[in-house]
């Protein structure tokens, strides 16, 4: 196995403006490597450790949300005070729920619809708890409504209906 090489301390600012270009340029493998680098030298860097969470949820479209869902989950427990930890949940179950509409199948939009509400419920508390100068929680909570709106497939699940048959069956007339 290879040995990484760290980067200087005095390199962070400079690796953390590439990591977000590579976000931009939608390279989240890039983004993740270059967060881990710049964690390796100042593990409790904030704003590598926001990166590395957008870049891992960045990966749901293109390689599924097995690691990469838990792994951000994790990170929001890193982040310290000065961020809105229910706002950073909010996006990981926001993502979540659009990469199953994406993936569609059968069910795909209740479980869309369930990651969608659990991602409001975040913004909410987000919006409550958090700065009450930040709109980013009203306008990802809005975005999530909007989903829900717009996308008849995208509703809670129904009673399972073979389970409403068998009981007709066992209610007395």
């Amino acid at each position: 196995m290879l040995t990484l090489k760290t980067i200087a301390v005095e390199a962070v600012p400079t690796a953390l403006e590439k990591a977000q270009q590579y976000r931009r340029l939608n390279e989240p493998n890039d983004a993740e490597s270059i967060c881990l680098d710049i964690l390796a030298v100042m593990p409790d860097h904030q704003e590598a450790l926001k990166t590395l969470l957008l870049a891992l949820t960045d990966k749901f479209p293109t390689f599924g949300v097995n690691p990469s869902f838990e792994q951000a989950r994790e990170i929001v427990d890193k982040l310290d005070a000065s961020h809105c930890k229910a706002y950073y949940s909010g996006i990981i179950f926001e993502r979540r729920a659009k990469f199953h509409l994406r993936q569609g199948g059968p069910g795909a939009g209740p479980v869309a619809y369930q990651w969608l509400v659990k991602a409001m419920d975040a913004f909410n508390t987000a919006i409550t708890e958090c700065d009450t100068k930040n709109q980013e929680a009203v306008l990802r909570w809005n975005a999530c409504a909007r989903i829900i709106n717009s996308n008849p497939e995208v509703h809670a699940e129904e009673t399972d209906r073979e389970e409403m048959l068998l009981d007709s069956f066992d209610t007395p007339h």
